[in-house]
């Protein structure tokens, strides 16, 4: 003996590109047979009606499907595909009371069906249901109680015309443009390519945007000075990357008051003191350059010693600079402006200065 255990009379919607409802529900049961066991890769009959009222209610649709259990004994069909016995699936009036659902089953796959259940349709679905929608005829009032008690129900047509009208009240601030219903900026952003005289010196690098980078001095600061104050020791000034050597400079200063400063300058300070004016304005927040910075000074040497020798600068000589990253105790690093290349040299040594700030 066999028994069908119905698990799912869900009313799955098949979506429409059309504006109307869909014709057809899922309909979904597990088969088991007398031992409890499923039954799995076996032919089925079903026949599905429609009844309306209640469980014995008056028949309105009739359909036999032959489905295949699948390897988990499930079978799933789609009520209103099936073979027609009676009635029109698409005619039902799913508004009009309570509808249930009566599956009669052959397990040999026949139409000599053996096994009954009835089960009421909790839920109309919500797409059939909706056809109702498509008979409405006439005029429609809605209210809302909220909106109406609220002081926007009051708004007109002419209190709308006359906010449009209001931008023509409005006054433009600098850098801003009105036009019809925009309110837009005229302002341009002003951006720097490498070799550009500006911000107290010449750019020799910027970021993706163009707005930001860094400038060296248009001429050297120093011939010839020493990195320390006169005592070797650590600073731990280590920075080496872009904007690094702005924070080694200050941490250069601060320690050579503990390590020993003998009162005569050095490469850090005299960045660190430098005031420059271009354009009436002068910029004060100079810096020893960083490892890094002093190489894309070299990268770019020839663009930068060209637009200091049109501005009143003089260009980098073939001899070291100093950097503000720090060796060891006794060593900074150097570069080499007459071939690039980078080496620690002695903290007394005397090297050439080229300030360099951020913008």
């Amino acid at each position: 003996m066999k028994k069908i255990i119905t698990v799912c009379a869900v009313l799955l919607m098949t979506a429409s590109v059309f504006a109307q409802a869909p014709e057809k529900m899922s309909y979904q049961a597990v088969v088991r047979d007398g031992s409890n066991a499923l039954v799995t890769s076996t032919a089925v009959g079903m026949q599905i009606s429609i009844l309306q009222g209640s469980i014995s209610g008056t028949e309105v649709y009739k359909e036999r499907h032959f489905p295949n259990t699948n390897a988990n004994g499930l079978v799933s069909i789609e009520i209103g595909t099936g073979t027609v016995v009676s009635g029109d699936f698409s005619t039902i009036d799913w508004a009009d009371g309570s509808y249930f659902i009566k599956t009669e089953t052959d397990l040999n796959g026949g139409a000599n069906y053996t096994i009954t259940g009835t089960s009421q349709l909790l839920s109309v679905p919500y797409a059939l249901h909706a056809k109702t929608a498509e008979t409405i005829t006439g005029t429609i009032t809605e209210t809302d109680p909220v909106f109406g008690a609220s002081v926007a129900s009051g708004i007109t047509g002419a209190d709308t015309t006359n906010w449009n009208n209001k931008q023509d009240q409005l006054t433009a601030g600098t850098g801003i443009d009105i036009t019809g219903n925009v309110v837009s900026t005229t302002s341009s952003v002003t951006t720097y390519s490498v070799g550009d005289f500006a911000h107290g010196g010449i750019v020799f690098w910027v970021d993706e945007t163009g707005q930001h980078g860094l400038v060296c001095a248009k001429e050297d600061q120093s011939t010839g000075t020493r990195w320390y104050a006169g005592t070797s020791g650590y600073t731990q000034a280590k920075g080496d990357g872009p904007f690094s050597g702005e924070l080694n400079t200050a941490i250069i200063i601060s320690s050579q008051v503990s390590i020993g400063d003998d009162g005569n300058t050095y490469a850090a300070r005299i960045c660190n003191e430098l005031q420059i004016t271009e354009g009436g304005k002068t910029y004060g927040d100079w810096y020893l350059p960083s490892k890094e910075e002093l190489n894309l000074m070299y990268q770019n040497k020839a663009t930068i010693d060209s637009t200091a020798g049109v501005n009143g600068g003089s260009g980098f000589v073939s001899a070291y600079y100093w950097s503000s990253t720090e060796g060891d105790d006794l060593y900074a690093w150097v570069q080499d402006f007459l071939d690039g290349y980078q080496s620690g040299d002695g903290k007394g040594s005397t090297n050439r200065v080229r300030a360099v700030r951020a913008f």
